[in-house]
Parts: C-alpha cells; sequence; structure tokens
C-alpha cells in the first residue's frame, strides 16, 4: 500500500477542470434524487453508522448534513487547486471521529475501508443517477469518472489499492460490501426517518411547521421512493424495507418523465456546481473544511 500523503506537484495534476467528466455530470440538479441513496449506503457501513450517531447532529439538523456533503463535493470538482486544500482539511477532521460500536468493539472514521466506502458511495451514486434518470454514461465516461474520483481520493488521503483500479473491479467490490460488509444500524433507521418527514429548516419559524409538512410531503414521498428503489434486493430486505409493485411502477414512472426532460434542461442545471458554490459562498466559508478563500472555476 502507498502512503496517503501526495506530492504538491503530484495533487496539483489530481485536481480538475472543465474537460473532465466529473466536471460535466457531477452536479446535475436532478442529482438529490440520489442524496438519501448515497447517504444510507455510507450509514449502513457499521463505522461510518457509529460516526454519524455519536459525532453528527444529523438527527437534529439533516438539512445541514446535507448541504455540508454537497458543498464537499462541489468543492472538490469545481474549485480547482482549492480542492486540495479542502480534502487535507477534511482528512484532519475525520481524525477525531472515534468511538465505540453497539457490539463494544472500537472504531475510528479512518479505518481504510470505511474512508474508501465514502468515497465509493459518491462515485457510484453519480453512475446510478444519469443511468436511471437521465442520459446513462458509457463505458469510457464511466471509466474516466471513475479515474477522476481515485485522483480526488489520493488528495483525500485514499491510498492507493483501497478502492479497485478500474470500473469493471468496482462493480464487483461494490456487490461485495453490500453483501458482507453493510448493516442494519441505528443510523440507517435515522436516515430513513428524515426522508420520510424531512426536519423544518431552522431558517423557518415554529409557526410554519404545519405548511412545512404539507408542503414536503410529495418530495418526501419522492425522495424516498427513490431512495429504497434504488437499494440493492438484498440490502432492502436486511433494512427490513418492502419494495411492491406499486412502488415500483411509480418509480418507472419518474424515471421516464425524468430522462424525457434531459434534452430540455438547460446547461446551469445540468451542470450546476459553479452556480451552487457562487450562492453557497458565505456559508461555506463557516465551515472548518472551507478553504481560505476558493475560486470557481469557469466552463
Amino acid at each position: 500500500m502507498s502512503s496517503v500523503q501526495v506530492t504538491e506537484e503530484e495533487a496539483a495534476k489530481l485536481t480538475l477542470g472543465p474537460d473532465s467528466v466529473s466536471w460535466q455530470r457531477a452536479s446535475d440538479v436532478r442529482g438529490f434524487l440520489g442524496a438519501g441513496y448515497a447517504l444510507l449506503l455510507q450509514v449502513t457501513h457499521p463505522t461510518i453508522g457509529s460516526g454519524v450517531r455519536d459525532h453528527s447532529n444529523f438527527r437534529q439538523e439533516p438539512w445541514q448534513r446535507l448541504f455540508r456533503t454537497l458543498d464537499y463535493v462541489m468543492l472538490t470538482v469545481y474549485s480547482g487547486q482549492d480542492a486540495i486544500e479542502v480534502t487535507r482539511k477534511l482528512r484532519e477532521m475525520h481524525k477525531r471521529i472515534k468511538g465505540v460500536n453497539p457490539d463494544g468493539s472500537r472504531y475510528h472514521a479512518l479505518e481504510p475501508g470505511a474512508y474508501a466506502w465514502v468515497q465509493a458511495t459518491l462515485v457510484q451514486a453519480i453512475v446510478m443517477l444519469h443511468k436511471h434518470f437521465g442520459r446513462p454514461m458509457s463505458e469510457e465516461e464511466t471509466e474516466r469518472l471513475y479515474a477522476e474520483w481515485l485522483g480526488l481520493g489520493r488528495l483525500l488521503g485514499i491510498r492507493a489499492g483501497d478502492l479497485p483500479a478500474t470500473w469493471a473491479e468496482f462493480e464487483v467490490y461494490f456487490d461485495e460490501m453490500v453483501a458482507n460488509r453493510l448493516a442494519h444500524t441505528e443510523t440507517a433507521d435515522v436516515v430513513l426517518a428524515s426522508l420520510r418527514r424531512p426536519a423544518r429548516p431552522p431558517l423557518l419559524p415554529r409557526w410554519t411547521e404545519p405548511v412545512w409538512r404539507l408542503v414536503t410531503l410529495p418530495a418526501a414521498h419522492v425522495l424516498t421512493l427513490c431512495t429504497i428503489g434504488l437499494l440493492p434486493d438484498s440490502l432492502r430486505r436486511r433494512l427490513g424495507l418492502r419494495w411492491t409493485r406499486w412502488q415500483d411502477r411509480q418509480l418507472r414512472a419518474l424515471r421516464a418523465a425524468s430522462r424525457a426532460i434531459t434534452p430540455l434542461l438547460p446547461r446551469h442545471l445540468r451542470i450546476n456546481g459553479p452556480l451552487y458554490l457562487r450562492s453557497r459562498v458565505r456559508a461555506i466559508a463557516r465551515d472548518e473544511f472551507a478553504p481560505a478563500r476558493y475560486t470557481v472555476a469557469r466552463s
């Protein structure tokens, strides 16, 4: 296994620009349809589930957790050389995430298998999103995207070899992780409950709670449907989730409608990353992993 550190010269070559597949594919506005899927894959890993349980305020502030994940993904893909600082700070943050699992064993967020799994779920979710809800990626695009995310993983301190070298090998690795490592964790239940009944954002006053519940009901249904529907059958069963023919028909209809609008989506919705980062400048500046200042490259 190689070192977790890369030289400054190597790091500079691993950052991404407008010519990358990630730039073109990682920020489609429909990505929210796969957000719950990626998160559930993460927290069913016992180490990650315990880390989120003990060191995250996800239960009370799921929106903040969602935006922090989006901030990180957008910064690593769309902030150019600033991605080096972002990924290094994020690794430093993970050093203090440790504790005890429900079975009494100890965990640490930097366990190689768990640390690499988060990166794996993010790139897999991008591929799945376009396969089901947009324009599926070609084999060449998928391999390029995966190679780019291996590079971003190196910036993050994931060692060469902790993730497979090719997409074909990754698919085998992913199936093995689902079959042998993922479990029904306490945090998975919290995530599912949050998807079904999203918490009111803190900016909204308490008296808006009934209106919030009513307005978010359709979105919560769609997000829950996509999350459960995209999961592998074996993981659904492990989590005790039912999947009916009616749910399957709803998901198929949603997929068809989403794919149909792909040619009509304006560029800023298909490649939303730069716009997202410009709109989040102040919020990102308050976070621990934010670069001292960042610039958003333009396509």
